[in-house]
Parts: C-alpha cells; sequence; structure tokens
C-alpha cells in the first residue's frame, strides 16, 4: 500500500468508532483497522441502560454497528482484520495487516482491553445471559437477585459492595484463604450483612446452559475437593483485566500493568504522532461512555497535531 493516510485508527470499539466519527467529519478520511472482534467487549453485552441517548436501553451489539456506521456514514473507510505489526520509527507510520502495509501521518490506537475469563465453556455460553464482567454495566439488572462474585482483590471487593444496592445476596467466592484486597475493602465487605465469603472454593461450573440463562454455580472446594451448588442469577467475574497492548509494547511508554501511558490531560503518547484512546489507556473507569470521550480527544489532538505538521512544512517551504 502507498496511499498515506491523514490517520489510521487501530481498533473497533467506542473509542476507535468515535475516534472515526471525528475525524471522518474533519475531512481526514481515516482508515480503521477494527480487528475480526470488532465492537470490542459490548458485543458480549446484552442490554446497555447507562449510555447517554439510548432511553429504553440498547442491545451492546446494535450500539457498536450504530457507532460504526454513523462513522461510515461521514467517510470512515473500514478494514476487519487484526493488525500483527506496527513501525513507528518514522513518519509516515507503518500499520501492517499480514503482508499488507498501510501508511499514515498520525495513528490512534484504541485496542482496549479484555475482561480475564474463568475458562469455563459454560461461562463462555451465558455471557450476558447471567454472566457479566462489569457490576457498574450490568448491576441494576439484578434487582432482588442473588449474585456470585469471583476474584479476590480490591475490584472484586468494590464489585461486591456495588452489588449490595440491588441485589438480595452477594457471594464473593476467592480461590484462597486469604483475599489480596487492602485490608480496608476487605472490612468493608464482611460487614455488610448482604455479602457472604466464600474461601477456598473456585466456580466450577455455570449453571443453566440448558435454560438459556444462569441458574446458579457449582462451587469446588479447593482443600477437600468437595462441590456444591449455590442458587445464583448472576455472575460477575471480577479477576482483572488485559490491556491489548502487545503490538506497541515496544515503542509506546506504558505501565507495570501494559496499559499505556499518556501525557496528562491529552492522548499523546511518548511518540509525537501516535495517540491512544480508551480502555488501552484507561484502568480506572473502563466505561463505553469514558471510552467514546476519550476516542473524542484522541481525534482532535490528531487533527490539531497535523495541523501543527502542515504548518510548520509551510513555514519552512516558505523560508526555502
Amino acid at each position: 500500500m502507498t496511499d498515506v493516510r491523514d490517520v489510521t485508527i487501530i481498533g473497533g470499539g467506542p473509542a476507535g468508532y468515535t475516534a472515526a466519527l471525528y475525524t471522518a467529519r474533519a475531512n481526514l478520511s481515516p482508515l480503521v483497522i477494527e480487528g475480526f472482534n470488532w465492537g470490542g467487549q459490548l458485543m458480549i453485552t446484552s442490554d446497555v441502560e447507562n449510555y447517554p441517548g439510548y432511553p429504553d436501553g440498547v442491545i451492546g451489539p446494535t450500539m457498536m454497528a450504530d457507532f460504526r456506521r454513523q462513522a461510515e456514514r461521514f467517510g470512515a473507510t473500514f478494514l476487519t482484520d487484526d493488525v500483527t505489526k506496527v513501525d513507528f520509527s518514522e513518519r509516515p507510520f507503518r500499520v501492517h495487516v499480514g503482508n499488507d502495509e498501510y501508511l499514515a501521518e498520525a495513528v490512534i490506537v484504541a485496542t482496549g482491553a479484555s475482561a480475564r475469563q474463568l475458562g469455563l465453556p459454560s461461562e463462555q455460553t451465558l455471557q450476558g445471559r447471567g454472566v457479566s464482567y462489569c457490576a457498574t454495566c450490568d448491576g441494576a439488572f439484578f434487582r432482588e437477585k442473588v449474585v456470585v462474585v469471583v476474584g479476590g482483590g480490591d475490584s472484586a471487593m468494590e464489585e461486591a459492595n456495588f452489588l449490595t444496592r440491588f441485589a438480595s445476596r452477594v457471594y464473593v467466592v476467592h480461590r484462597r484463604d486469604e483475599f489480596r484486597a487492602s485490608p480496608i475493602m476487605v472490612d468493608r465487605a464482611r460487614s455488610n450483612e448482604k455479602v457472604e465469603l466464600v474461601l477456598n472454593a473456585v466456580v466450577e461450573e455455570v449453571l443453566g446452559v440448558d435454560t438459556g440463562h444462569m441458574t446458579g454455580v457449582r462451587l469446588r472446594d479447593t482443600v477437600t475437593g468437595e462441590t456444591r451448588e449455590i442458587d445464583a442469577d448472576g455472575l460477575f467475574v471480577a479477576v482483572g483485566h488485559d490491556p491489548n497492548t502487545a503490538l506497541f509494547l515496544d515503542w509506546l511508554d506504558h505501565d507495570d500493568q501494559g496499559y499505556l501511558v499518556t501525557e496528562p490531560r491529552s492522548t499523546r503518547t511518548n511518540i509525537p504522532g501516535v495517540f491512544a484512546a480508551g480502555d488501552v489507556q484507561d484502568h480506572t473507569y473502563r466505561q463505553a461512555v469514558t471510552a467514546a470521550a476519550s476516542g473524542t480527544m484522541a481525534a482532535l489532538d490528531a487533527q490539531r497535531w497535523l495541523e501543527e505538521q502542515e504548518h510548520r512544512s509551510d513555514v519552512a517551504t516558505a523560508s526555502v
């Protein structure tokens, strides 16, 4: 590929599609290499009720299709494939998809993060049918229901306490006899009358596959090997997230968890002309609306940066 794009966007979730919308409306003709798993984590989310503009709620895949269609309307081009390599050593930047090479003056990285899963076939089958990875997103669907939270860190404790606003009972299942969470977070969970801590246990199976919705979990004691079942309507897996940044770690500054580091109040990375948006650089909020806002910031940052480069080029030409 010899054509040089103004902007190439890597990733097809709320951040990438919003960046595509803004850059397309700025006449930057963005190429969005959205990946085979375009849409991100919202593609395994059933009802979304906390995104502005959808007063009656919306199915996650429908919302992502809306985002994509809106960007396409203004001229964004989409490639449904996975990036295999990048070269940010010089401009134009080089983005590889297999044997094909795409050149761009600016790149927006919006590859998101993936929730860690338990790896159970029943868990995958019941995603969006009781199995969730975000209490803030889905907690309100479990009013007066019984739910299970899996995890032993601060995130699990936070999710458990948050879920008590809705659920009638919250079981916190952890595979060890001690939590990794900070003592104050554990104390809050212990003192909450709606929370029951289940130690030395792992979820062996999510029940309800035959009915099409979750009905409970089968737990296995990690000490005795004994199993038991808990009737429950929801399972919240809170064992962490992994940013999808493997392709960029040799080029872009990142923290010890692999999240890309951007300048304060900006989406600029350590390489001028490369920007990062969404969950790939946000391990605090991880919401669709914050990812979309970050995509807006990246688009505006990229647009202004390109204008600066064009101005400098014009000044250099004029001075010759």
